[in-house]
């Protein structure tokens, strides 16, 4: 039977008659996440599309799960279900998992040449590309789609799309750089080469205002909050409305695009520039 197919009919069943009869099921699902052979979402023509079934396999994955010791004796105490062990890498994979109190779960795909710094956490349904780096404190969350040679900066926090299943996840492009203490939630899409401030916080309801190309970006039914290729964007406010905002001078934060990458410019270099 096709995998799709079985997840789907797994997912119908009672939980302890699923549990019986898919952690194979399970297991063949993680490997092929593992290689990157099934992702939650994938870019086409058309722009990016979720591919349902992979989402709703990581839900029979938890649905289907039991508790169990995964201590390591003497040192820590963790719990969790046996459907979601960690990642297990061989040093020919290519990446580099600094020691530290990290934590990759299987069915996280990893390329070649990604450097992970303690502590971090990736979670199941992640894609990675080859040559990112993943700062310490920086959480790569369920189904996030992470391009080459991306920056995610220390405590950069990638959110999880999980549920609802067709959902678009948080997709990052390839060569954007996410500055420290950045947030990005709820689907937003930062496209190639675009730079985050330290500090900037993307989720679905955020308006971000472009001041080079005088425009207001926001999510509409049927594309995500899309921060433009190559945008610059840091940390803004805009005036809150309404007489008790006016009489106290109150603002509300708005993230801000200030200018754009060329070709030839280095990410840091542009974010030095833009904060000053």
């Amino acid at each position: 039977m096709i995998l799709q197919d079985e997840i789907e009919r797994l997912l119908a069943l009672p939980a302890a008659e699923a549990r019986a009869a898919g952690m194979a099921v399970v297991a063949e699902f993680r490997a092929g996440l593992n290689r990157g052979e099934f992702r939650s979402a994938e870019k086409s023509a058309e722009g990016w599309k979720t591919n349902l079934w992979v989402k709703r396999g990581i839900l029979l994955a938890f649905r289907i799960g039991a508790i169990v010791d995964r201590s390591v004796p003497g040192e820590f105490v963790f719990f969790d279900k046996d459907t979601l062990p960690t990642h297990s890498f061989q040093t020919t994979d290519g990446v580099r998992v600094v020691p530290g109190g990290s934590s990759i779960r299987d069915g996280a795909y990893i390329a070649a040449n990604v450097i992970c710094m303690p502590p971090m956490f990736i979670n199941i349904g992640a894609y990675v590309d080859e040559g990112t780096m993943v700062d310490s404190h920086a959480l790569v969350g369920s189904c996030a789609q992470i391009g080459k040679r991306v920056h995610l900066s220390a405590a950069a926090q990638i959110g999880g799309v999980l549920e609802p299943p067709n959902a678009l996840p948080v997709i990052v492009e390839d060569e954007a750089f996410i500055g420290g203490n950045c947030g990005i939630y709820e689907g937003v899409l930062v496209e190639s080469r675009a730079v985050l401030a330290p500090g900037v916080i993307l989720t679905g309801g955020t308006a971000v205002y472009d001041l080079v190309r005088g425009e207001v970006y926001r999510r509409t039914a049927e594309r995500p909050l899309t921060i433009p290729r190559g945008a610059v964007v840091v940390p803004g406010s805009r005036p809150a409305t309404g007489e008790f905002a006016i009489k106290h001078g109150v603002s509300l934060y708005a993230p801000v695009i200030v200018k754009y990458r060329d070709s030839k410019t280095d990410a840091s270099t542009m974010l030095e520039q833009a904060l000053r």
